[in-house]
């Protein structure tokens, strides 16, 4: 199967619709913190902490289904993804301990390493023509966005309606139902020569020994940190920080009377603010330099982030926020496996990216259980979330030295 030259295929479709699924849940968990913490009496820390192995259980999973579907067929790490992903949601909608919760979160955390960034937008990547390339992985990318969008907002109206657990049960059926799209995703293998002859573990030897390899994956670490504690912890502190929201304001005319409510609308303005950020990074990425690129977003989000837990906290400084925010949020997503792609080609892009994604869910974790182990200490998220401006500008430097150009294969320099 050959490449296609237009931009819309069907491989994109398919992978947009998948990924925009397992991401409207996955966004969705913040919601829960405080129904299930306060249903049982639990310390924040407690799911804070599933949600925690959920993202670093995502991380360690991505390399693996990354390999399944270089292995086993893209479809087929996919299916395996998303039955895993169902079986976590309904097994936790059962837990009743934060033991279980945990234990569930792990399951959770490798279903959506199936369904997610590493397997599809290989997928996306190697379905695109070379001049395409770039824009299909930040569609795909967007295409989470769109998912936390209504993810949050879903999550918030159905706990109106019905249990924490059957919404766990609503959210797993969804999962399975994407599955749909598969008969979709068709892709060809796109590889020279000489990176056919290569094997899997000769390429991930040649990118360890490359310091550039060392820099991307160091500077996805403040991505998953600052990403994960937002989608965990933000809800829950804007619900507790926030001046009140005034009636007669803009929020309140449309329907947005608590902070409850402004928590889960802020997690949508991000997602729905990153769909614009994400596909202008794509168009940006086509034309300039990615590292140089990343720096700036990571710049960007360091000052973004430090203004606005230095000023009082109110709804319009939330709304702010989220937007701002928001149009950086996945944009580092098709730069970074764009720059994969571009250094160490296609052949292999879903493990390399997969091993590079797990710096990023290991700063997942680190923010998503150090947001709520130090509001538990000093009763807010102040301390956690000056470290994720530190981190940040760590990223921000670390993207400098990279090298851009292609490497070659192991083959070819023998």
């Amino acid at each position: 199967m050959e490449r296609q030259s237009n931009l819309v295929t069907p491989v994109l479709i398919a992978g947009c619709v998948i990924i925009m699924v397992s991401f409207a849940v996955r966004a969705s968990f913040g919601v829960f913190q405080i129904p299930i913490a306060d249903e049982f009496g639990w310390a924040r820390a407690e799911f804070s902490l599933a949600i925690a192995f959920q993202n670093l259980a995502w991380g360690i999973g991505q390399p693996i289904f990354g390999a399944l579907a270089e292995r086993l067929t893209d479809r087929k790490a996919i299916i395996i993804g998303a039955l895993i992903y169902a079986i976590g949601l309904v097994l936790s909608s059962n837990a009743v301990s934060p033991i279980a919760h945990q234990t569930y979160a792990w399951l959770v955390g490798f279903g959506i390493a199936g369904t997610g960034f590493g397997v599809i937008l290989a997928v996306v990547g190697r379905a695109a023509s070379d001049e395409n390339r770039s824009m299909s992985l930040a569609i795909a990318t967007a295409a989470g966005s769109a998912g936390q969008v209504f993810g949050a907002p879903v999550a918030e109206f159905l706990l109106g309606i019905m249990p924490w657990q059957s919404v766990f049960l609503v959210f797993a059926g969804a999962i399975l139902a994407s599955l749909m799209m598969l008969p979709m995703m068709r892709a060809p293998t796109s590889a020279s020569r000489l990176e056919l002859e290569e094997t899997i573990g000769q390429v991930i030897t040649r990118a360890f020994r490359d310091p550039t390899y060392t820099f991307i994956f160091l500077g996805f670490f403040s991505c998953g940190y600052q990403l994960a504690f937002i989608t965990a912890h933000f809800p829950a502190m804007i619900t507790e920080m926030c001046g009140p929201i005034l009636p007669g304001g803009a929020l309140h005319s449309l329907g947005v009377t608590t902070t409850s409510a402004l928590g889960a609308v802020a997690i949508s303005l991000i997602g729905l603010a990153n769909i614009a950020g994400t596909l202008l990074a794509g168009w940006a990425g086509k034309r300039y330099s990615k590292k140089y690129l990343l720096a700036g977003i990571y710049t960007a989000r360091t000052v973004v982030a430090a203004l606005f837990i230095a000023f009082p906290i109110t709804p319009a400084t939330v709304v702010m926020f989220s937007i701002a925010m928001g149009s950086l949020w996945l944009a580092t997503v098709p730069l970074t496996s764009g720059l994969v792609a571009h250094i160490y080609g296609l052949r292999y892009m879903g493990t390399l990216y997969g091993i590079v994604f797990f710096s990023h869910q290991l700063g997942s974790f680190l923010g998503v259980w150090l947001g709520g182990r130090l509001y538990d200490v000093y009763g807010s998220y102040t301390a956690v979330w000056w470290v994720g401006v530190g981190i940040g500008a760590f990223s921000a430097i670390i993207h400098l030295p990279i090298r851009e150009d292609r490497r070659a294969p192991l083959a070819s320099a023998s």
